[in-house]
């Protein structure tokens, strides 16, 4: 079984994007959510430095996602 990033359950990023179309967010997912960059999320950095989870949109590069 593939690792997963232990924030899964309450990553607003996953939750709103995980059933996703879009190419660009399923390369995110694989690669950050459940793959080999998960530490350099930049939202679990944002957690971890504000005590509170980023928005939604911030993708775990940390740029948003434009509606």
């Amino acid at each position: 079984m593939a690792e997963k990033c232990e924030l899964l359950e309450t990553c607003g990023f996953f939750k709103k994007y995980q059933e996703s179309w879009s190419v660009a967010c399923k390369n995110l997912i694989s690669k950050y959510c459940m793959g080999p960059k998960m530490a350099e999320c930049k939202r679990k950095e944002y957690r971890a430095k504000n005590g509170q989870s980023p928005d939604p949109d911030m993708m775990p590069t940390g740029d948003r996602l434009k509606a």
